[in-house]
C-alpha cells in the first residue's frame, strides 16, 4: 500500500500538491466591484438628471414623442408661461406640439383657434405633408422661443376636447406669423380647404 503522500506525487515524482490544470473562474477583484458599481451609480443619476432636468429637447428629426419635464406653471395675468416644447404627434403629453396647429401645455390640450395648418395624420398629398411638418416645426420653434400667453375665442373647446385659444408668443400672434411665413391660413370657422391643389 502506497503512503497518503505517494498518492499526490505527480509523474515526476514531486511531493507539492497538484494544482488543478483545468479551466478556472476568474477571480473577481475588489477593483472589477468598485468599477461596475461606479457604472451603475453614474447610469443612475445620469438618468435622474436626464429625466427631471431642464433641458430643451432636440428640435431635429430625433426629437422626442413626448416633453419628459414638468408642467408648465399656470399663466399669470399677461405674464405668460415659459416651456421647452418637445414633439408628441399623438396621445397626451406636457408642453410638446402636436402638429402646426395643436400643441399640449400644462397637461391640457390646446387648438389654436384663429388658423387652419395642414394635415399630418394622415396628409392627403406630399404637399401637404411637407407644409405640415413644416408648419409643426416652425410652430414648437415659436412656443419654445418666448412667454406663451393663451386668449379664450370665441368657444371654449371644439368637437374634439381640445380648448380653443388665441396664442401669442412675447405679445406676437402665432397665428399670425404662421399665416406670413405661408405655413397656416386664417380660420374664421366653417369648413377648411385643403392643401393639395
Amino acid at each position: 500500500m502506497k503512503h497518503p503522500f505517494e498518492l499526490h506525487r505527480d509523474h515526476r515524482g514531486s511531493s507539492a500538491p497538484r494544482r488543478r490544470t483545468d479551466a478556472r473562474r476568474p477571480r473577481f477583484r475588489f477593483a472589477d466591484l468598485a468599477v461596475l458599481a461606479g457604472a451603475a451609480l453614474a447610469g443612475i443619476s445620469g438618468g435622474i438628471a436626464w429625466t427631471m432636468g431642464p433641458g430643451a429637447p432636440p428640435t431635429d428629426a430625433a426629437a422626442p414623442l413626448v416633453g419628459l419635464h414638468a408642467p408648465s406653471p399656470p399663466d399669470r395675468a399677461g405674464s405668460g408661461t415659459r416651456a421647452s416644447f418637445g414633439l408628441c404627434h399623438r396621445g397626451g403629453g406636457i408642453d410638446c406640439v402636436v402638429d402646426g396647429d395643436t400643441f399640449w401645455m400644462g397637461g391640457e390640450k390646446i387648438r389654436i383657434a384663429d388658423i387652419d395648418t395642414p394635415e399630418t395624420h394622415p396628409a392627403r398629398c406630399h404637399r401637404e405633408a411637407e407644409l405640415g411638418t413644416a408648419a409643426t416645426r416652425r410652430l414648437q420653434a415659436l412656443l419654445s422661443g418666448g412667454a406663451v400667453t393663451l386668449e379664450a375665442a370665441d368657444r371654449d373647446t371644439d368637437r374634439y376636447g381640445r380648448k380653443l385659444r388665441i396664442v401669442q408668443v412675447d405679445g406676437v400672434g402665432v397665428g399670425d406669423t404662421l399665416v406670413a411665413e405661408g405655413l397656416a391660413r386664417p380660420y374664421e370657422g366653417g369648413r377648411r380647404a385643403g392643401w393639395c391643389d
